[in-house]
């Protein structure tokens, strides 16, 4: 039987028969017993409650009914995680970030997203991997740290936010699919990615501290801390992480271009005079360097310098029910080079471009009557970007934006938003480097959604059906970094109109629970990246096409026996130029993942296997910021296994073995292997072959 043989149908349901025979046959799994040398969660923290309507369980506010389905029963988690679970609310996935998971636990921003069905990742190297969610990248998937934008200085993005985001040094990861929401600012077509260390109260004084070191193949080495202190008037909490490696090696044993030394300090004061109040001044400083195989170049310097400041309080009045404001600044200083990591072989040649924002936030909770809550807000985003010291471009946005939820008859939801942003940008370029040196212009970029959610009373199955619109105004890259067809810039490209629809289904019960999502938008005035000429005469421009794109992902885990989980899930999209009649570039095949576990109070053991389709829906030198595509690729299965030991309530050790077969494979949304001279002639850059690695965690 040939898998790659087979329609697109008939391989998604291959992918589940499996698993999904296995889970409808099992008898109702047994209450699994708690483990006698963990310890229950902590007395003398509280998290302190901040306003957000993707994150809040609207407890106290708005009924749910869900719980009635859950079961009184407790379960083990395993040590390593495989696959992401579907969060409390639709299109909403949450990541343990201390968690150990497979592959080798996340050094960067990119990495810690890779088992979130719909996310792929585009190599470039060993880290700083482009995200791509639902066939989309750069700014249509903003990625936000405590709710601050983040963005790169490298012109050609071998920097993009998550080469500056250590996972570690946060207590959690959430992804909202989908234009869903307007509270994180605008043009968000295909979802936002949050990484956020929330505020705290400590009941009593108290220290804790939570550590961890990593080690694998290719001289991986990893060292994080994370130490919280207080009392319940103030707490403190640092984090430090520390990753590097030397290059890879594929399953051919060739060696990647690829090591990188990174790491960060953060480090936040916290006032609680009481469980309703915090200030919180925070900051963090990160420096590394990485050398890429996707590129002529390498990163020598990756810094950044972050300041925050925040305040949250609630239960103010019957009617509000809470605020919050923040303010941040946030430095990169990039300098790459072709001679500090490499040989040069030539010319040697550098550049230091950097990118400053200033931003902020407010926000007022409301509850205007039983059953409903208003969320009311603004935000800005000032930022400016230069090279080499001179200013080259300054783009500001200010926004304000409503969101509401209603609860109809205890089990129906309606959630609606709105939001509108006014938007600015300069090219701060010299008239003789560039056509459009000197202009500036303006947008107003409208955005809203409504969703109607459902709890079943037969079933616990929540269903949801929801429609967004969003106008995305091109980001720097697409702006300063191309140029058009009939320009040498691309600085007046038009702005991207995105009108989705989203459904689907989420179940809870006992030991099951499932999800079944499905998307399809059409975009007007995509901004479409392509590569043109050839020798000399080749460049790169940016211009606006036509497209629609549907896609979906599905999944489920199933406890059952003495301590067994089986866990699968499915993702797909399928895009479409419409205006050249070629399939949307850069469109990842379709993967499913199916992992299997065994845990008990003391150990647990693991196997993943990754199936991914070969994909012949492409168009050469057609793309976005992140990368064009190359050509067709073929499909690949790779393997893995893992395996943990609780030593104490205090300490556990992972590990695993990743691509245990050592297979030799690539991304089909890989990068181009252009600054390797080992892979020119492969195109892409290779993933990793067979990589052990062991983690170990001990807190106190």
């Amino acid at each position: 039987m040939n898998f790659q043989s087979f329609p697109v149908h008939k391989r998604l349901a291959l992918l589940f028969s499996l698993p999904a025979a296995a889970f409808a046959a099992a008898p109702d799994a047994p209450p699994a017993q708690a483990c006698p040398h963990c310890s229950p969660a902590s007395a003398v923290v509280s998290n302190l409650y901040i306003p957000d309507i993707a994150a809040d369980d609207e407890e106290g506010t708005i009924e749910k009914t869900s719980d009635s389905f859950e079961s009184s029963a407790t379960r083990l988690d395993p040590l390593v995680i495989t696959a992401s679970p579907p969060g409390d609310r639709p299109l909403r996935v949450s990541i343990d970030t201390k968690a150990a998971a497979q592959p080798i636990p996340a050094q960067d921003g990119a990495d810690i997203l890779k088992t979130v069905p719909g996310i792929s990742v585009s190599r470039k190297g060993g880290t700083g991997g482009e995200v791509i969610l639902r066939g989309a990248a750069s700014s249509r998937l903003d990625i936000l740290v405590d709710h601050e934008s983040i963005l790169g200085g490298c012109p050609g993005r071998m920097d993009p936010p998550t080469a500056y985001i250590f996972p570690d040094a946060y207590d959690e990861v959430t992804v909202l699919k989908g234009p869903q929401t307007v509270l994180y600012g605008s043009g968000n077509s295909a979802g936002v990615v949050l990484f956020e260390s929330e505020p705290v109260r400590l009941e009593s004084p108290s220290a804790s501290l939570d550590a961890s070191l990593t080690f694998g193949s290719f001289d991986r080495n990893d060292q994080s801390a994370s130490v919280l202190a207080g009392t319940p008037d103030f707490y403190v909490k640092v984090a430090a992480v520390r990753s590097d490696s030397d290059d890879y090696e594929d399953g051919d044993g060739n060696k990647v271009h690829s090591r990188y030394e990174r790491s960060s300090a953060r480090a936040a004061l916290g006032w609680t005079p009481d469980e309703n109040t915090v200030i919180e001044l925070h900051g963090a400083l990160g420096e590394g360097e990485a050398a890429y195989a996707h590129s002529m170049m390498d990163a020598t310097r990756l810094d950044r310098k972050n300041i925050g400041l925040r305040f949250g309080k609630r239960e103010l009045a019957p009617l509000v029910e809470a605020l919050e404001a923040s303010l941040y600044y946030n430095h990169i200083d990039h300098v790459m080079d072709n001679y500090s990591l490499r040989d040069p072989g030539g010319m040697a040649m550098s550049s230091n471009p950097e990118h400053t924002l200033w931003g902020g936030r407010a926000l007022a909770t409301l509850l205007p009557r039983e059953n409903t809550k208003l969320e009311l807000g603004g935000d800005f985003r000032l930022g400016t970007h230069s090279r080499d010291s001179v200013d080259d471009a300054k783009i500001d946005t200010w926004g304000l934006f409503a969101e509401a939820t209603q609860t109809l008859a205890t089990r129906y939801r309606v959630i609606a938003g709105l939001r509108l942003d006014a938007w600015s940008a300069e090219d701060r370029r010299s008239v003789s480097g560039s056509s459009t040196g000197g202009d500036d212009r303006s947008e107003t970029l409208p955005a809203g959604f409504l969703r109607y959610e459902q709890d079943l009373a037969a079933v616990p199955v929540t269903v949801y059906s929801g429609i967004g619109y969003t106008r995305r105004a091109p980001d720097y890259w697409e702006l300063f970094s191309y140029e058009s067809a009939g320009s040498d810039s691309s600085f007046n490209v038009d702005p991207e109109k995105t009108v989705q629809l989203d459904v689907g289904a989420t179940w809870k019960q006992g030991p099951l629970t499932a999800f079944v999502s499905a998307f399809a938008n059409d975009v007007s005035d995509y901004i479409l990246i392509q590569k043109t000429g050839s020798g000399m005469m080749a460049t790169t421009i940016a211009r606006n096409i036509d497209a629609r794109s549907i896609g979906g992902e599905a999944g489920f885990g199933y406890a059952f026996g003495e301590g067994w989980r089986i866990d699968a899930s499915v993702a797909y999209v399928r895009g479409r130029n419409r205006t050249d009649g070629l399939p949307l570039a850069q469109q990842p095949p379709l993967e499913g993942r199916i992992g299997i576990g065994y845990t008990t109070p003391v150990w647990s053991l693991g196997a993943l296997a990754r199936l991914v389709d070969r994909q012949d829906r492409y168009a050469v030198d057609q793309g976005s910021v992140a990368g064009q595509d190359l050509g067709a690729t073929s499909g690949f299965a790779v393997f893995s296994i893992n395996g943990g030991w609780r030593i104490s309530g205090q300490a556990e050790l992972t590990g695993g073995i990743d691509n245990l077969f050592d297979k030799t494979y690539a991304e089909h949304v890989s990068r181009a292997g252009d600054g390797d001279p080992a892979y020119i002639a492969n195109l892409r850059v290779n993933e990793p072959g067979r990589t052990l690695w062991v983690k170990l965690r001990v807190t106190f």
